[in-house]
């Protein structure tokens, strides 16, 4: 199944569903064991996703497709980069980060939703933008390393970034349909920060039949710690950079061993994508 997927050509893995469930369940195999930091379980992940950007048409930054880093105990890492450039002026950045908890008292800890979901829809918005007309922002998708390091890969990368970006998107478990904001209400996304942007988030949203939250559950505290205190947009909104971060929020699989690729909502996820890269396209045409 692993090599079956990496060495799949593009034109072969057209139903963007498939391919997000392909990208979930390769992130998510054992011979990663758990993706964690500053372990080998981190090095293939990186390789897969370097060709899937390429794959996708995107260039690598003048400094690389890859973009290596230490961490405050000087410890290794390493963020993915890839590159659409705009034909104006402005730099968007897309984001989702890839390491994993790695195996715990001998158990290993999958990581689907928290964030190979995050990444396998990073790939297909890649996919999705790359295929059409090019925008007039600049878009840099980036797979962050050291989410658990206290987000030390989104620092490493702003940092080294040659140009503030004006907007940062951060997909963080957007997987699920098992913690919906209404029980009555399955088919739903939480967009942290997207509140100033309601008008065309909701229009790109209607037709895909998707409800729009933008507080985390309606309580300001646990909205002001995800979105704020903790994630990888953090140092972005230190630096002043307006950030959306997109989550189907925490559940009872959260940071568990059953956190696997079967409990994922693959439809969903498709239909959350195609919101993103409507509201994206248009907002970057401008």
């Amino acid at each position: 199944m692993l090599l079956y997927v990496a060495a799949q050509p593009l034109s072969a893995r057209t139903d963007p569903e498939a391919q997000m469930r392909e990208d979930v369940e390769m992130l998510c195999s054992e011979a990663f064991e758990g993706r964690s930091f500053n372990s080998g379980g981190t090095v293939l992940p990186s390789i897969m996703l370097a060709r899937r950007f390429a794959e996708a048409g995107l260039a690598a930054l003048p400094s690389g497709r890859y973009q290596c880093f230490r961490d405050a105990q000087g410890r290794c890492g390493r963020n993915v980069v890839g590159c659409l450039k705009g034909k104006g002026q402005g730099t968007v950045v897309i984001a989702a980060y890839y390491d994993g908890l790695g195996r715990l008292e001998g158990r290993l800890y999958p990581c689907a939703d928290a964030n190979a979901s995050g990444v396998a829809m990073l790939l297909c918005l890649a996919r999705r933008i790359s295929d059409g007309p090019r925008p007039e922002k600049t878009l840099i998708f980036v797979a962050l390393d050291a989410h658990h390091s206290g987000s030390a890969g989104a620092a490493a990368f702003l940092e080294n970034l040659p140009q503030k970006p004006v907007l940062m998107l951060n997909l963080d478990t957007v997987g699920s349909h098992l913690a919906p904001v209404k029980r009555t209400i399955p088919d739903y996304l939480i967009a942290l920060g997207g509140e100033r942007w309601k008008s065309s988030l909701e229009a790109a949203a209607l037709p895909l039949g998707i409800t729009l939250y933008y507080d985390y559950y309606g309580s300001r505290t646990f909205t002001d710690m995800f979105y704020r205190a903790t994630g990888d947009q953090k140092p972005f909104l230190e630096a002043g950079i307006p950030c959306v971060m997109f989550t189907s929020g925490i559940t009872f699989h959260t940071n568990r061993i059953t956190d696997a690729p079967a409990t994922l909502d693959y439809p969903l996820m498709r239909r959350r994508a195609e919101l993103i890269a409507v509201w994206l396209r248009k907002w970057t045409q401008k």
